[in-house]
């Protein structure tokens, strides 16, 4: 039975639709045209600090460029063969080869008309990576990824809660946002190990659940 409540529970994937854009409207609406071809450039660079949703853009960007019939690719800290469009996330975590392979990544899809995201810590300036690779990567749209604030990571929590299909109350929320750590991911593993909690219980979500999962470290209990 706990395996059946389980597989009632909808998959949550990354999408350009559920991510909550907060101040970064713009990035989202040039990201966009950049899938969508009408933008006069293919090639993005995201910046930001942990947890500010890099990572979920350029997932999304490429499960977008797949609906759109394109083959696509997205890998952390390393780099791809070439594809229509292709996302490398975390480039601070690249070696001195998977920076050359990413120096002339960047050649060939410029060379094939391919779109190419790239995500790191820092603005390309300050990135501890080869001269050539830097100066590449601030050529294209450069982009800072701006952190949720607390109403704005407080519609997020809903809207992740919503998309698997329970409830959140706003006393859940809240208590999540005083009581978790701050960045997003960290707060959406825990509503995860919430849902999966009630699930096993059959009980709605509420603040002593939600303790519950806290204390045992954001795993909900076998």
């Amino acid at each position: 039975m706990t395996q059946l409540l389980l597989d009632i529970a909808p998959d949550w994937a990354p999408t350009l639709d559920n991510f909550v854009a907060g101040r970064n409207a713009e990035l989202l609406s040039a990201l966009r045209r950049v899938l969508g071809g009408t933008a006069g450039e293919r090639f993005l660079y995201l910046w930001g600090e942990f947890g500010c949703g890099k990572s979920h853009l350029l997932q999304a960007a490429a499960e977008q460029a797949r609906a759109l019939g394109q083959s696509a690719i997205f890998v952390q800290g390393a780099v791809p063969e070439a594809a229509q469009m292709v996302a490398v996330d975390d480039a601070e975590r690249l070696g001195n080869g998977a920076q050359i392979a990413l120096f002339e990544l960047y050649n060939r899809m410029r060379e094939s008309d391919g779109i190419l995201l790239v995500s790191g810590k820092e603005a390309p300036a300050h990135l501890a990576l080869r001269d050539d690779l830097r100066t590449r990567l601030g050529w294209g749209l450069v982009y800072q990824v701006h952190g949720l604030n607390e109403e704005e990571k407080s519609r997020a929590l809903e809207s992740h809660a919503k998309a698997r299909g329970f409830i959140l109350p706003g006393e859940v929320t809240q208590y999540l946002l005083r009581h978790g750590r701050r960045d997003l991911p960290s707060l959406l593993v825990v509503l995860d190990a919430l849902d999966v909690l009630c699930l096993r219980l059959k009980r709605g979500a509420s603040v002593p659940l939600l303790k519950e999962v806290l204390q045992s470290g954001g795993d909900a209990p076998n």
